[in-house]
């Protein structure tokens, strides 16, 4: 428990807060979240949805509930692009909001999660 405790203190507070403030802006001017993860943070992606859609009435989608667009996505263009492709046709926007999951992080340098990396550069040319 004690141990529980000291990872809570490390949490910074205005940081949670500052999510919850984009959140509700994305949910005001009728933005979408996007969901990306992969392996069990993929999961992780589609309970959120659910979450989003269903309590918080934000329209909200993860690219991995589509097996077989993202399997032919794959297949056709390789990993590394899957998620951002899969924006560019989304036609993500300045009200949306991409939301990544992710325990190892990314680095391109590295090839960790390339396909988020992406999606995140894709995602900050259109002010997402």
């Amino acid at each position: 428990m004690s141990e529980a405790r000291e990872i809570l203190d490390q949490i910074d507070v205005s940081n949670i807060e500052h999510m919850a403030e984009l959140i509700a802006d994305v949910r005001a001017r009728d933005g979408r979240i996007f969901f990306l993860g992969v392996g069990g943070s993929a999961a992780n992606c589609s309970q959120a949805v659910n979450d989003f859609r269903k309590l918080a009435g934000i329209e909200s989608y993860a690219p991995t509930d589509n097996v077989c667009e993202l399997t032919a996505r794959t297949n056709d263009e390789g990993w590394e692009t899957v998620f951002e492709s899969w924006l560019r046709t989304s036609h993500l926007r300045g009200e949306d909001l991409v939301f990544v999951l992710s325990v190892g992080g990314g680095d391109l340098e590295h090839n960790v999660s390339p396909n988020l990396v992406r999606a995140l550069e894709y995602a900050e040319g259109v002010d997402a």
